[in-house]
């Protein structure tokens, strides 16, 4: 009795410490979006229609000088060409570092890496506005910066998702992890809004803050991230279940679960109480990641995927700025409302998944009716300001749910696939390698939007339309295993009913 009493009050505690963890890795990865959100919403001011604007007495350009407005070196024709590349000179450097950031993630500490991450990340965005401070107009400077950027950042999601994954099992991960994937969307939400308080006046703090925000983050991180269960006396949440229910029986490469099996046994079940540390498992290497049923598969959807999405986070505000023609500010607090259907549509992506078991139809149902949504959007959209809020919201929803479930339901439930046999340390790997390959599709977006662009934002948005028909396509293979795995198992459901 005494020891059932004792173990009751430490699931009370492991409960309480499940929860902080999800907040504290909310908050962390909210910081990291926010800090990459200004340069969008800072681009309309950094080239814009000077001949609308009244020049300050004490200007010393010409008064024929139709661009002294703008900050140089984005004061030439070619400005959207150059703004592509700055926004690419983080992407690509994203994109590269994600793939060895995770293998560091599952070697080193989570909380001396991500505290690490957040406070150079912190610096390197404050540094850009400083640019504003320090007068700097050469281009080499903002790409510089971009790529440190973009190389720090990579510290963020591997290591979240394997501190979530840490703590939590199967059973509704698609839901939880659709609520905690707001932090993207939020932290998008936070960069708008306060990137356009200063947008118009000092644009360099609209760096500053966030970046002090950040750093700050980082600081709280080192003092109380808890990465493991183990670390205050209890064991790891169970990832399948221990008789055999969740292993595919109708294919063995099948995502660890086919539809409609039992779903209350795995993150229903909170880590046990124990103060036996349990031994920790070899890292798996990078091919054997890659070896893991389904991770090639949805690594290349979240490439296309990635490619819509982020394309809509660096050109949005400006697209609304040139078409519907708001002002810097009124065009990023407008595209939030993109980032308010992501929240919607990850938690909906979440909640269908788990709720039928279907990851990859979930993804590939919502990428398909996304593609008309966009055209319409840029057809109909800015015909009023009620038609423009319904459908960034809708868009936000079906371009942002596949692309929330991927990077953490489905990264977490491959990166603890039962082929692993309980190694979860390849969590981390198989994080990076997901959201890696995205981020190839993150830094292709915005660098097509701004070579396309000049032509006109009609074929900008058919090339977003491509890429997401793309990525449906790609989750074919996985949607019929599926269906096959659904009619399995509603016929041994009316076997079961007629014995």
């Amino acid at each position: 009795m005494e020891w059932k009493e004792d173990c009751g009050v430490k699931m009370d505690w492991v409960n309480r410490f499940r929860g902080f963890i999800l907040l504290l890795t909310f908050f962390i990865y909210t910081c990291y979006h926010m800090s990459r959100k200004p340069i969008s919403v800072v681009k309309s001011r950094l080239h814009q229609n000077c001949s609308e604007l009244i020049k300050p007495i004490n200007d010393s350009h010409s008064l024929n000088d139709t661009t002294w407005c703008d900050w140089a070196p984005f004061d030439k024709n070619n400005y959207k060409e150059l703004l592509g590349a700055v926004d690419n000179a983080f992407l690509v450097a994203y994109a590269i570092g994600m793939f060895i950031s995770g293998i560091f993630g599952e070697r080193l500490p989570l909380r001396y890496y991500l505290s690490a991450g957040m406070l150079l990340s912190g610096l390197f965005t404050s540094l850009f506005g400083l640019g504003y401070f320090w007068n700097i107009h050469m281009l080499w400077y903002f790409v510089l910066i971009q790529i440190c950027n973009g190389l720090v950042q990579t510290t963020g999601w591997p290591s979240v998702v394997t501190c979530v994954g840490n703590w939590f099992g199967k059973g509704k991960r698609g839901l939880i992890m659709g609520i905690w994937n707001s932090h993207t969307s939020v932290g998008n939400i936070l960069g708008s809004l306060i990137a356009g308080i200063w947008v118009n006046e000092q644009w360099g703090l609209s760096f500053v803050v966030p970046g002090i925000i950040t750093a700050a983050m980082g600081v709280i991180t080192f003092l109380f991230l808890i990465e493991y269960p183990e670390d205050v006396d209890c064991t790891p949440p169970q990832h399948h279940t221990s008789d055999g229910l969740e292993e595919n029986q109708h294919n063995p490469e099948d995502l660890g679960s086919g539809p409609y099996t039992n779903k209350e046994s795995s993150l229903e079940t909170p880590a046990r109480c124990s103060k036996e540390p349990s031994a920790q498992p070899a890292a798996i290497s990078f091919l054997g990641a890659l070896r893991i049923p389904g991770v090639v598969e949805f690594s290349l959807c979240l490439l296309f995927a990635k490619l819509v999405s982020y394309t809509f986070l660096y050109w949005l505000p400006l697209y609304i700025f040139n078409v519907a023609h708001f002002n810097a500010k009124q065009a990023g607090d407008l595209s939030t409302l993109f980032d308010v259907g992501g929240i919607i549509g990850g938690i909906m992506a979440g909640l269908i998944s788990d709720y039928t078991n279907g990851r990859a139809t979930t993804c590939c149902i919502m990428l398909i009716l996304a593609a008309p949504m966009m055209f319409l959007y840029n057809f109909i959209g800015q015909s009023g300001i009620i038609n423009s809020i319904v459908m960034l919201i809708i868009c936000g929803a079906l371009v942002n749910g596949p692309y929330a479930l991927i990077t953490t339901a489905v990264s977490a439930d491959l990166g603890t696939h039962q082929s692993l046999k309980g190694n979860a340390k390849a969590l981390s790997t198989v994080t990076a390698i997901i959201d890696g390959t995205g981020s190839i599709g993150a830094a292709l977006g915005p660098l097509l939007a701004g070579l396309i662009s000049p032509t006109g934002w009609n074929n900008v948005f058919y090339m977003l339309i491509s890429a997401d028909i793309l990525a449906c396509l790609l989750l074919c293979r996985l949607v019929y295993k599926e269906i096959l795995a659904w009619k399995s198992s509603l016929g041994r459901d009316r076997g079961y009913k007629e014995i």
